[in-house]
């Protein structure tokens, strides 16, 4: 039972993760370029972890659960 709730949360947080980060980069990808692939990746989880953390997986919490009401009915 564990490995499936721990299968779930790991497709909820991807669902979040991919496309964030592939927004982020197409949005901020030439802006970002001149500065050092660590400095990069330290500005995209500045910003990407608190939004994926207190807002994406969150919602898609949400989400799920009206899913799963609506398909209880």
């Amino acid at each position: 039972m564990k490995t499936k709730s721990k299968l779930i949360a790991s497709l909820k947080i991807w669902t979040v993760i991919y496309p964030s980060i592939t927004l982020f980069l197409y949005l901020f990808a030439e802006l970002l370029s001149p500065f050092p692939l660590y400095i990069r990746t330290l500005i995209l989880t500045l910003v990407l972890v608190p939004w994926i953390v207190f807002a994406g997986v969150p919602l898609i919490d949400v989400i799920v659960r009206q899913l799963s009401v609506k398909n209880n009915k």
